[in-house]
C-alpha cells in the first residue's frame, strides 16, 4: 500500500473508531429532508464509498427512493439536493437572499481569501466585484468592443477547422482553443499568438482539475485532511504560482497602459484592445476594507475565475448543439435556410446585429441547452440563517427540470419549434425569476453573469459555423449522446464528423 493510500484508510480508521463511542443521534438532530442513514462523524460517507465516482445516478435514486429534496452528510457537513422547480424558485428566488453564501473550507488552507465572485459570501465585496464584471465587461452595451476579437476567433475557428478538409475529426479541442483565445482576450486586453494563449489554457486547465478533483477531500475534517494530504495543498499552491508567473506580465502591461494613455486615445497596436476585464479590476476598490486596490493575488484568482467561467461551458454547449445539428439534418438545413435569407449573398460573417434578426438560431440555442445543459449541478448556496431547507443547500436538477416530460413535450427529442409561436418553450424565461423551467445558468442573486454573453457567443459561432460549412455524421462513427460527467457535462465520445464549405463557399 503506498503512503496516500495508507492515509486515507488511517483517517477511514480514526474517524470510525471515534465514532464507535457516539450514539447514532445525528439523525435526530433537527429538521432536515430525508436521506440514508448517516454514522457520526463519518455521515454518510461509508455508505458513499462505491458511489461518490458518479453522484448523479446516485441522486437519482435517492429522489426515487425519498423525494425531490434529499439529504446527505459527510462529516459534519450537510448537504441538500432539491430535483423540484418549485422548492428550488421558493428557496433560490423568494429566499435568495437567505441562501446567497458559499460553503467554502479550503481559503485557509490556501491563504486566500476568497474574493472571487463565485466564491465570495453574500455582501458588499461579492456585490462590487460582480457589478464590475457586468456593468463594465459583460454588458451588452459593451459588446460591440469586442466584436473584433470575436471575429478573430471565427477565423481561427473556421481555419483550423477547414485545415483537416473533409477528413472526419473531433470538433472539442478546436472548440476550446477558440472560446480560450476570445476569453483571453476579453480579461487582458491583448491578442496573443497560440504559444502563449496554449501556455495559459495549460496552466489553468491543471489548476481547474486539480482543485476539482483534489481538493474536496479537505470538505471532510480539515483539522486532520490538511495534514494527511498536505501534499496537495503544495500542488494548488504551486499551480497558483504558474498562473501568477504567466498573468501578471499581461496584468501589468494594462496597469502600465492606463497610467500612460488617456481613455479616449487608442493603442496604434492592433492586437490590443480599448478594454479588458482586468482594466475593471485594477480601478475597484474594496470600500469595506479601507477603500484599497486589489492585491495581485485577488486579480490572479479573478482573472482564473473569468477564463474558467467562459471557456468549457461555452465550448460544451457548442458542441452538443453541433451534435444535434449533424444528428438532425433537417433542424441543420432549417437552419441554413434562415441565415441565407436573413443576410445578402456576399455576406461572409454574421454579425451580432444579424443574429438577433434570427428566431429559430435562437431556439437552436435554446434546445441545445435545455436537452444538454453543460452543468448539471448548481455551485452550492450556504444558508447565511437556519431556514427549513437546512444549513447546506445544492439545488440539483438542472438537466432534470429541462427534461421533465410533466413540463416539456418529447424531452428527449431535440426540437427547436418548442421555443416558437405556439410551442411549449413558448417565451420561456431562461432567469427562473417568476417560474424555473430551466435553470442553465442558475436562479437567484447568485445566478451566471454571463448569461447575456454566453447566449451571443453561441448564436454567433452556431449561425457562423452553419453558414461556413455543411455539417454530416462520419460512417461508421455516428454521433453518439451519452454523457459523461467531467468538469462540464461532456459528450462520452467526443464528436466527429465530416464537413464541407457550404452554400456560396463551396468548393
Amino acid at each position: 500500500m503506498n503512503i496516500v493510500g495508507a492515509s486515507q484508510w488511517l483517517l477511514l480508521l480514526v474517524a470510525f473508531l471515534v465514532s464507535l463511542f457516539i450514539l447514532l443521534s445525528l439523525r435526530g438532530g433537527g429538521r432536515v429532508p430525508p436521506g440514508p442513514l448517516a454514522v457520526p462523524v463519518l455521515g454518510n460517507l461509508l455508505w458513499l464509498w462505491h458511489s461518490a465516482a458518479d453522484l448523479e445516478p446516485l441522486l437519482r435514486r435517492l429522489i426515487a427512493r425519498h423525494g425531490p429534496v434529499v439529504s446527505l452528510r459527510v462529516g459534519s457537513r450537510l448537504s441538500i439536493f432539491v430535483a423540484d422547480r418549485r422548492v428550488a424558485h421558493a428557496v433560490l428566488v423568494e429566499r435568495g437572499a437567505a441562501l446567497a453564501d458559499r460553503p467554502e473550507v479550503t481559503r485557509a488552507l490556501l491563504g486566500e481569501n476568497g474574493n472571487t465572485i463565485t466564491r465570495a459570501n453574500y455582501g458588499p465585496t461579492w456585490r462590487l466585484l460582480r457589478r464590475g464584471l457586468v456593468s463594465e465587461t459583460l454588458h451588452p452595451s459593451r459588446a460591440r468592443v469586442f466584436a473584433p476579437a470575436r471575429s478573430w476567433v471565427r477565423r481561427v475557428l473556421v481555419g483550423k477547422l477547414g485545415e483537416s478538409g473533409k477528413a472526419p475529426h473531433s470538433v472539442m479541442d478546436t472548440l476550446q482553443y477558440a472560446m480560450f483565445c476570445l476569453l483571453v482576450v476579453m480579461c487582458f486586453g491583448e491578442r496573443l499568438d497560440e504559444a502563449d494563449v496554449r501556455a495559459i489554457a495549460t496552466a489553468q486547465h491543471d489548476w481547474i482539475v486539480h482543485f476539482a478533483t483534489k481538493m474536496r477531500v479537505f470538505a471532510f475534517c480539515s483539522t486532520l485532511t490538511k495534514h494527511l494530504f498536505r501534499g496537495r495543498i503544495k500542488m494548488a499552491l504551486a499551480l497558483r504560482r504558474r498562473q501568477k508567473e504567466l498573468f501578471m506580465p499581461l496584468i501589468n502591461a494594462r496597469r502600465e497602459r492606463k497610467r500612460r494613455t488617456q481613455p479616449t486615445v487608442p493603442d496604434n497596436n492592433d492586437t490590443t484592445f480599448e478594454h479588458s476585464y482586468v482594466d475593471t479590476l485594477l480601478d475597484l476598490r474594496l470600500s469595506e476594507d479601507e477603500n484599497r486596490a486589489l492585491t495581485d493575488k485577488e486579480m490572479v484568482s479573478l482573472c482564473s475565475e473569468f477564463l474558467d467561467a467562459g471557456t468549457d461551458t461555452t465550448s460544451t454547449a457548442l458542441q452538443w448543439i453541433m451534435a444535434e445539428l449533424v444528428k438532425n439534418p433537417s433542424v441543420q438545413a432549417k437552419l441554413y435556410d434562415e441565415i441565407k435569407a436573413t443576410i445578402s449573398d456576399d455576406h461572409r460573417e454574421i454579425s451580432e446585429e444579424d443574429s438577433q434578426k434570427m428566431p429559430y438560431l435562437k431556439a437552436v440555442i435554446l434546445e441545445g441547452l435545455r436537452k444538454h445543459p453543460p452543468g448539471h449541478f448548481v455551485l452550492e448556496h450556504k444558508a447565511a440563517e437556519d431556514i427549513e431547507v437546512g444549513s447546506y443547500l445544492i439545488p440539483k436538477g438542472v438537466a432534470e427540470m429541462g427534461r421533465d416530460e410533466k413540463e416539456w413535450e418529447k424531452p428527449m427529442e431535440f426540437m427547436p419549434e418548442r421555443f416558437l409561436a405556439g410551442g411549449d418553450g413558448e417565451g420561456v424565461d431562461v432567469t427562473g425569476s417568476k417560474r424555473i423551467r430551466m435553470m442553465q445558468f442558475g436562479v437567484g442573486r447568485r445566478m451566471c453573469a454571463g448569461l447575456n454573453t454566453a447566449m451571443l457567443h453561441l448564436e454567433y459561432f452556431v449561425a457562423n459555423m452553419v453558414l461556413e460549412f455543411e455539417w454530416k455524421e462520419v460512417a461508421g462513427d455516428e454521433v453518439d449522446l451519452a454523457e459523461k460527467a467531467e468538469l462540464t457535462t461532456a459528450m462520452a465520445k467526443p464528436l466527429r464528423v465530416q464537413h464541407r464549405l457550404n452554400g456560396l463557399n463551396k468548393v
